[in-house]
């Protein structure tokens, strides 16, 4: 059903519920509102991507992978500010697969915007992961400051204190075999 329908068939929900309850019949009433509010909030939020965050939550990556596979064409389901989340949603898949792979659908997730700081600290965390994979240390550095700086809460400062562990026992690892030439 196209995102716009949504919007009017929840409005108009809404207005049948206010003319139910001006004539008396208030349960009634209150039931199409809360039906009205859910097809509004499912405009705003995709009860498909909704579902696939559960699933990654409950660490059932196949279930999630199959909600996310039911959207056939994002740009025409989703609303523009869940695009980044979408290719977020894909490149944490992707990233459990083919780490590899997943680069490409974090940084679509970055050029299409994520509004929450975390989420952008997260795909900049997953970027710099698959940098240090590469041996590219100046990009992964990068990556890692920027994810630093946008976990304005701390949610990931465990997981960047231990990836700037990782990178100095590379820089140690890499002057070792460099001595030993």
């Amino acid at each position: 059903m196209p995102n716009f329908i949504r919007l009017i068939l929840g409005f108009a929900l809404i207005g049948a519920a206010i003319t139910l309850m001006v004539i008396g019949y208030w349960p009634w009433g209150i039931l199409v509102i809360l039906l009205g509010i859910l097809f509004i909030v499912t405009f705003f939020y995709n009860e498909k991507m909704l579902m696939a965050q559960w699933y990654l939550r409950k660490e059932n990556m196949a279930k999630a992978e199959g909600m996310l596979n039911l959207i056939k064409n994002y740009k025409s389901e989703l609303n523009k500010f869940q695009f980044g989340y979408y290719h977020l949603l894909l490149g944490l898949i992707e990233s459990r697969k083919a780490p590899m792979k997943a680069e490409k659908f974090f940084k679509q997730a970055l050029s299409y915007g994520l509004q929450m700081d975390h989420n952008i600290a997260m795909a900049k965390l997953s970027l710099a992961g698959i940098a240090m994979a590469k041996r590219n240390k100046r990009e992964a550095q990068m990556y890692l400051s920027e994810a630093k700086k946008a976990d304005k809460n701390k949610l990931l400062a465990d997981q960047i204190k231990m990836m700037k562990d990782q990178m100095g026992m590379m820089d140690k690892a890499q002057q070792v075999r460099y001595a030993n030439r």
